[in-house]
């Protein structure tokens, strides 16, 4: 809003520090800065509006420490992140920007789908919540968006170099002439493709349409199935992760960090040449959103860390989720979600080998037997008594670990 808005006004009264909402750095810091404000101040008077209206959380219980000490906490949080997220992306956003479209779209998709989740809890007395059928039906829908939208928009374009082979002569201090052959760079265009990132490998990109003949039907179903199993898997692990105070929170502020630097990167021509990745105009936009991502989150935590003062509840979990996987989906990174995601890929990956072995050993012993005392992972460590704190920081380690070793993908080869 206010981009078009000083837009206008420099270009039409020649205001004076107008341009300044051309920049992406300076609207960037008024994001984070604005969600920042808007988590810790109006965080506050929500806390205070669901604690009058006793939307409390109804906690099982599952024999953990200091677990039925939480009950009655707040839930359905989560409606501070969506407002800090949505309210600085509006305000500071380039609203022309599909990706920017496409992130409050999936912001808003999977908030509302949380929040009708918690809604059933809390109101309607269920503990199930919303049906996982109905969850599951509206990722898909998520990503069938997403999938279409990354194929179908003129403005989703990557420039690729054209190259010509060249040849230098000189003649060297020996007196003997030298050839060099070359590639030069003759030229830059902008092409629709399905073209992604695959991280520790030199030329470091994948085209889906490789593994369907390049018939455009069938790539165009194979990458919508891509942003489909993308967006489930990363909103439902983010879902899972969700069980002790500020571990999901602080966990996804490396991971979008990452991804807003590597929006930036891939957003900057001359960036995108020097580190040799796909070169994506007007990705650059997309640090906004991330800035607000961030100060959103950080802002979240500020009522989140132990002891909880508020739950996010599946109105957060599953909207910050789908938020990293469509913003890897436009960047072309998704590839790099297992490793910069690897907390919400194990805590998923416990749950799963949890319920197979015990569904395997009941059918083969008769008894179901179990490979975690709980599950998702973070129980488990509960259940050793570990204390929830050091679990959370540990866990917060682990992911500014994993960030790290997925930035430095950009040059190990």
């Amino acid at each position: 809003m206010f981009y078009h808005l000083f837009e206008f006004l420099e270009k039409t009264y020649d205001l004076p520090g107008a341009g300044m909402f051309q920049y992406i750095s300076f609207r960037s810091a008024m994001a984070i800065i604005v969600a920042l404000l808007i988590g810790i101040i109006f965080g506050r008077s929500i806390i205070d509006f669901l604690q009058r209206k006793q939307i409390g959380e109804t906690i099982r219980d599952l024999g953990l420490e200091g677990q039925l000490q939480k009950k009655g906490t707040p839930t359905m949080g989560g409606v501070i992140i969506l407002l800090a997220i949505l309210v600085p992306t509006i305000l500071f956003g380039n609203l022309t920007n599909t990706y920017v479209l496409l992130m409050i779209i999936s912001t808003v998709w999977l908030g509302l789908i949380g929040g009708l989740d918690d809604y059933i809890k809390v109101f309607r007395h269920n503990k199930e919540g919303l049906n996982g059928r109905f969850k599951i039906v509206g990722q898909v829908g998520l990503g069938i968006i997403v999938g279409l939208t990354m194929w179908f928009s003129p403005d989703i374009v990557v420039r690729e170099k054209v190259t010509r082979d060249a040849e230098t002569s000189f003649i060297d201090k020996r007196g003997e002439e030298v050839n060099i052959r070359q590639q030069v760079v003759i030229d830059s265009r902008p092409s629709k493709t399905t073209k992604t990132t695959i991280p520790f490998i030199k030329d470091n990109e994948l085209d889906y349409a490789d593994f369907t003949a390049h018939n455009n039907t069938a790539t165009c179903i194979l990458y919508i199935v891509v942003a489909i199993l993308v967006v489930t898997a990363v909103s439902n692990g983010a879902n899972l992760t969700d069980g002790l105070d500020g571990l999901v929170t602080g966990v996804s502020v490396p991971i979008v960090l990452v991804l807003g630097v590597l929006a930036y990167l891939s957003g900057h021509i001359i960036y995108a040449d020097y580190l040799n990745i796909m070169y994506i105009p007007a990705a650059g936009e997309l640090v906004v959103v991330a800035a607000a991502i961030m100060g959103a989150l950080v802002g979240f935590l500020w009522y989140n860390s132990y002891p909880a003062q508020i739950f996010m509840g599946d109105t957060g979990s599953l909207a910050i989720g789908g938020i990293i996987a469509v913003f890897a989906l436009c960047i072309r990174k998704e590839l790099l979600l297992p490793l910069l995601c690897g907390i919400f890929l194990v805590e998923s990956l416990s749950v799963m080998v949890q319920v197979g072995y015990f569904k395997y050993t009941k059918r083969k012993y008769g008894e179901g037997r179990r490979v975690f005392l709980m599950s998702p992972l973070h129980h488990h460590y509960q259940k050793k008594n570990i204390f929830e704190t050091k679990i959370v920081l540990r866990f917060w380690v682990i992911s500014l670990l994993l960030a790290a070793i997925t930035l430095v993908t950009l040059k190990i080869r």
